[in-house]
C-alpha cells in the first residue's frame, strides 16, 4: 500500500468516525444484494476448487517488485526493516535480487518469527538468523550466508510461471499466514482456521508448552502427527490427537455421522452437521509419496505436511481416510474426467518429485539435495517446484473441469525470509506472544471467472481458505459449530469479519455472463517450456518490468551465497 492509499484510507476511517461520512442503511442494502447476487452466481458457475499449497515462501521473496502490488518499491518498506544490520559482516544489508533456484533453508520456527518481526518492525531477518545458526554451531561464513539471504528477492526471470499466473488472473498481497510457526501450523490452519486453539481451551492439560516448542495444542511446530504413516519409520515424539472441527467434517455434511472413532470433542458439531440434511461436498488430498500400505519408509512423502493426519477422528475412520491419496493419482483423475461433480482437491508436493526432472544446475550433490517440488528451501528448486505447479494447471485447463474451477495457490509459512509488511494481531498463545497472524504469504487465484491482472488487497490469512468454501458451499462456519463456539476468540477464525473470503478475486461481470470468462488458453504453458530447466521464459517474454526498488542492493552482497558449505 503507497502513501496515498495509506492517506485515503486514514481519511475514510476518520470521517466514518466522526460522521462526516454516513453508510446509511440504503447502501448497506446495496452492498448485501450485490454480494447475495455473487455468492448465487458464484455458486452456479464454480464447482470445482483446486488448492496447490506450497511452502515457505513470503510475499516479498517471490513477488516484492511485482507491479503494483504492495512491494518493496513503496513508502511502507522503508519503515519496516528494508535496512537490516549484519552483526558479522558489520554492514547494513537491504533487498536484492537473486537468480538461483536452490536455497538454504532458512529459520522459520515460532520464535525465529516472531524475533524476526520484532514486534512489527519486521527488522531482525538477518541479525536473528545469523545469531541461531552461530548457536547451532554453524561457521561464520554459513550464518552469514544464511542470514543474508533471508533479504533475497526474485521475479519474473526466476520464477516465470507464477508470475504469468499472478499477471493473468489475481494475485492476493494481504494475505498472512495464521499462525507465527512453521509448516505443519500452515498446513492444519489451512483446513481448521486454527491449529488447536479451542483444544487448548477445552483441554488446559493438553496446552503447548511456554517456550512454543514440542507437543501440544495450538500446534506450533513440526512434530510429526500422532499417527502414521510416517516418511522415515515411527517418530520418537509425536503430536497430540488433534480433535477439534475441520473443513473435512464440514465437508461431509449430514455423512458428518461416518466419523465414529475419537469423535468426543466434536459430538455435538457432528450431531449439528447430521441435521443440516446438506450433501456431503467431496474432496481429496493428494500428496507426493503418500503410502499406507504398512511400509517402513517412504522417501518423498513429508508426513508433518500432511494435515488430514494429525487428526484422529479423520485418520482413524475409513469414510473420511479414504479420501488421502499420492500426488499422482489426481492428474489421470482430471485427464480422464473422474471426479465427483464438484468438490474441493488439495494437492502436495514433497521431497522428491515423480516426473523425473532436475536441476538445472549439474552439480551431483545439489541434484541430489534440490529433488523436491513443494517449494520448501533446503530440498525444494524453485523452477522444479514451480514446473508441478504448472503441471497441475494445464491438466485442470486442458479438462473439463476448467469451466467451473477455481485454483488457488497458496505458501503455508513464509521460510523466515523477510516481508515488510506488519502481521495482524490475534488472540494470545500460551508464551504470551500472538498466535498469529504471522508474516505475509502469496496467494494466486486462477478461475474463468477471475479479475484480470488484479492486486487484491482484501486482509486475510489461511482461515480465508475456509470462509471461501463456506460462502461457495453454503458451510457452516467452524467459528459456528457448537462444540467450537463456546470457546471464541480462541478456535477457528472463520468468523472474524476482519478475514476476507477471497470473493474480491473474482470478476462480478463474468460471474453474471456479461462478460466472457476468461479461456483455458489463458492459464496453460507449453510442455516444452514447462520440461525445460531452467525454463525459457522471464520477465521479457511475458512483457513484465518489474518494479526498481530505490535503495536495494544492486546486487547480492559479498557474503551472500545461495546455499551453506554443505551444500543445502
Amino acid at each position: 500500500m503507497n502513501v496515498v492509499q495509506v492517506i485515503a484510507r486514514a481519511v475514510l476511517t476518520i470521517a466514518l468516525a466522526l460522521g462526516l461520512l454516513v453508510i446509511g442503511p440504503a447502501s448497506l442494502h446495496a452492498d448485501d444484494s450485490a454480494r447475495q447476487v455473487l455468492l448465487a452466481n458464484l455458486r452456479a458457475h464454480i464447482k470445482h476448487v483446486f488448492v496447490i499449497y506450497q511452502e515457505n515462501r513470503s510475499f516479498d521473496s517471490y513477488f516484492g517488485t511485482f507491479p503494483g502490488a504492495d512491494n518493496l518499491a513503496t513508502d511502507e518498506a522503508r519503515t519496516h526493516g528494508f535496512k537490516q544490520y549484519d552483526p558479522i559482516g558489520n554492514q547494513w544489508i537491504s533487498p536484492f535480487r537473486i537468480n538461483d533456484p536452490d536455497l538454504a533453508d532458512a529459520d522459520h520456527s515460532r520464535p525465529a518469527l516472531y524475533t524476526k518481526a520484532n514486534g512489527g518492525k519486521m527488522d531482525l531477518f538477518v541479525a536473528a538468523e545469523e545469531g541461531r545458526m552461530l548457536r547451532m554451531g554453524a561457521t561464520l561464513q554459513d550464518a552469514q550466508r544464511v542470514g543474508v539471504l533471508t533479504m533475497a528477492h526474485e521475479d519474473c526471470d526466476m520464477v516465470p510461471f507464477l508470475w504469468k499466473y499472478a499477471k493473468t488472473f489475481a494475485l492476493y498481497d494481504h494475505i498472512f499466514q495464521g499462525m507465527y510457526g512453521p509448516s505443519t501450523p500452515g498446513n492444519i490452519d489451512l483446513v481448521a482456521a486454527q491449529t488447536g486453539q479451542t483444544q487448548w481451551a477445552r483441554h488446559a492439560a493438553q496446552a503447548v508448552g511456554a517456550a512454543d516448542t514440542g507437543q501440544g495444542v495450538p500446534v506450533v511446530d513440526d512434530l510429526y502427527p500422532a499417527f502414521g504413516p510416517y516418511h522415515n519409520g515411527e517418530p520418537k515424539a509425536k503430536q497430540v490427537d488433534l480433535t477439534f472441527a475441520n473443513l473435512f467434517l464440514t465437508l461431509s455434511g449430514a455423512t458428518a455421522t461416518s466419523a465414529v472413532i475419537d469423535n468426543d470433542d466434536i459430538k455435538d458439531d457432528i450431531a449439528s452437521l447430521a441435521g443440516s440434511g446438506k450433501p456431503a461436498i467431496p474432496w481429496g488430498w493428494y500428496q507426493e509419496g503418500f503410502k499406507d500400505d504398512g511400509s517402513a519408509t517412504y522417501p518423498a512423502y513429508v508426513a508433518h505436511h500432511n494435515a488430514a493426519q494429525y487428526f484422529g477422528y479423520v485418520r482413524q475412520n475409513a469414510a473420511l481416510w479414504n479420501n488421502v491419496h499420492d500426488l499422482t493419482d489426481v492428474l489421470p483423475a482430471i485427464k480422464n474426467g473422474t471426479l465427483p461433480d464438484r468438490g474441493v482437491v488439495f494437492i502436495k508436493g514433497g521431497y522428491r518429485n515423480p516426473f523425473g526432472w532436475q536441476t538445472a544446475n549439474t552439480d551431483p550433490a545439489v541434484r541430489k539435495a534440490f529433488n523436491g517440488d513443494d517449494d520448501h528451501p533446503g530440498y525444494s528448486d524453485s523452477h522444479v517446484s514451480e514446473a508441478m505447479v504448472a503441471t497441475m494447471v494445464n491438466a485442470i485447463a486442458r479438462s473439463k473441469y476448467w469451466r467451473d474451477s477455481a485454483i488457488i495457490i497458496l505458501w503455508d509459512d513464509s521460510e523466515g525470509f523477510y516481508d515488510h509488511v506488519p502481521p495482524p494481531i490475534f488472540e494470545e498463545c500460551p508464551d504470551g506472544h500472538a498466535c498469529g497472524d504471522g508474516p505475509r504469504v502469496p496467494l494466486i487465484l486462477i478461475s474463468p471467472y477471475a479479475k484480470s491482472g488484479a492486486i487484491i488487497s482484501d486482509p486475510g490469512d489461511h482461515a480465508s481458505f475456509a470462509k471461501f468454501l463456506g460462502a461457495l458451499f453454503d458451510l457452516p462456519a467452524l467459528g459456528s459449530l457448537p462444540d467450537e463456539k463456546p470457546y471464541l476468540p480462541r478456535g477457528p477464525r472463520d468468523t472474524n469479519p476482519a478475514l476476507t473470503d477471497l470473493l474480491g478475486g473474482f470478476d462480478a461481470a463474468r460471474l453474471a455472463g456479461t462478460a466472457p470468462p476468461v479461456p483455458a488458453s489463458a492459464a496453460q504453458i507449453s510442455d516444452g517450456i514447462i520440461q525445460t530447466f531452467p525454463p525459457p521464459m522471464g520477465c521479457k517474454s511475458l512483457g513484465i518490468t518489474p518494479a526498481q526498488v530505490p535503495g536495494g542492493m544492486a546486487s547480492p552482497p559479498p557474503a551472500f551465497a545461495p546455499r551453506t558449505s554443505r551444500g543445502y
